[in-house]
C-alpha cells in the first residue's frame, strides 16, 4: 500500500525561448510511515516536484495520488491530509508563538478551544512551551524552525513535505530536529518527505532515497543498497554514491547561522 503514489509526474514551463521540461515524468512510491528523502543536483526537478505533490503547482502530464486524494481532481482532500514545511518561514515577526499556532488551527477549522489545546500539545512535543508568548522576531533559528514544523502539523497530517528543513541551523539544532522527525514517525505514524542538500543528513534519516536528475529518477533504494549497487561497498559515502548516480555533485548548502 503506497500513501504517496506517482505515474510519469510532468511539469513544462512556457518560457520565451520554449518550454522547460522542470520534470519529465517521475515514477514513486512512499510507504505508510516512511521516511523518504529526495535528492539531486540544482535543477534536477526536486522543489517543483515537491511543489506539485503539495497542490502548489499543477502538473502538466502524469498523475499522483497523497493519501489516496488525486492530485488534480481533489486538491482539497490532498491539503488535508499533508503538512509543508517551506525553506524559509512564513511567520509573522510582531506576534507570538502562540498566535500562530491558534491562526494555523482556525484556517483548518478547529474552534477555538480545540485550536489553543493543539497549539499547547506541540509547544510541550516541540519544545516551545517556554516561548508560547514570545514574539516571533525573537525566536533562535532553531526555535523558528520548530515553529515551522509545529505549523505543519496543526492539523496533525499524514504526511509531511520538508523542504530543506535544517538549512542556515547549526549543528545542534540540525540534530534536534533530525529527533523531532524520528519521532513524528516513530510515535504518530506519519510519513515523511523531505529534499535536503545534507547528504549526511539523508544518510541519517531517511528509510529510503530518491535521487533524481534531469526531471527523471536516477536511482532508488535504500541507503545501503545504493552503495552496494553503485560503490560496490557499505563503506562508500552517500557522496560518493550520489556522485556515481549523477556525475555531478550536490549544490553546496547553506552555511550554519548562530541560534
Amino acid at each position: 500500500m503506497a500513501i504517496i503514489s506517482t505515474a510519469g509526474l510532468a511539469r513544462t514551463f512556457a518560457t520565451k525561448r520554449g518550454p522547460v521540461e522542470a520534470v519529465r515524468g517521475i515514477d514513486l512510491t512512499v510507504r505508510p510511515g516512511e521516511i523518504l528523502g529526495l535528492l539531486g543536483p540544482n535543477g534536477a526537478g526536486k522543489t517543483t516536484t515537491l511543489k506539485m505533490l503539495t497542490t502548489l503547482l499543477a502538473p502538466t502530464g502524469g498523475a499522483a495520488t497523497v493519501a489516496g486524494c488525486d492530485l488534480v481532481t481533489d486538491p482539497a482532500g490532498v491539503r488535508r491530509a499533508c503538512g509543508y514545511v517551506a525553506q524559509s518561514g512564513g511567520v509573522d515577526p510582531q506576534v507570538t508563538v502562540r498566535e500562530e499556532l491558534l491562526t494555523q488551527g482556525r484556517l483548518y477549522r478547529l474552534s477555538r478551544p480545540r485550536a489553543a489545546a493543539r497549539a499547547a500539545d506541540l509547544a510541550e512535543e516541540l519544545g516551545l512551551a517556554d516561548v508560547l508568548d514570545r514574539r516571533t522576531a525573537a525566536l533562535s533559528g532553531g526555535q523558528r524552525r520548530r515553529l515551522d514544523l509545529a505549523l505543519g502539523l496543526v492539523h496533525r497530517p499524514e504526511v509531511l513535505f520538508l523542504d530543506e528543513p535544517t538549512t542556515g541551523l547549526d549543528p545542534g539544532s540540525r540534530a534536534g530536529l533530525w529527533d523531532l522527525v524520528r519521532r513524528l514517525r516513530d510515535t504518530h505514524g506519519t510519513t515523511v518527505f523531505l529534499t535536503t542538500h545534507h547528504l549526511d543528513e539523508a544518510d541519517a534519516l531517511a528509510d529510503r532515497i530518491v535521487i533524481v536528475d534531469r526531471g527523471v529518477v536516477a536511482a532508488d533504494g535504500t541507503p545501503a543498497a545504493l552503495k552496494l549497487a553503485h560503490c560496490g561497498s557499505l563503506d562508500a559515502t552517500l557522496q560518493d554514491t550520489f556522485l556515481a548516480v549523477t556525475g555531478r555533485g550536490p549544490a553546496p548548502a547553506a552555511a550554519p547561522t548562530a541560534v
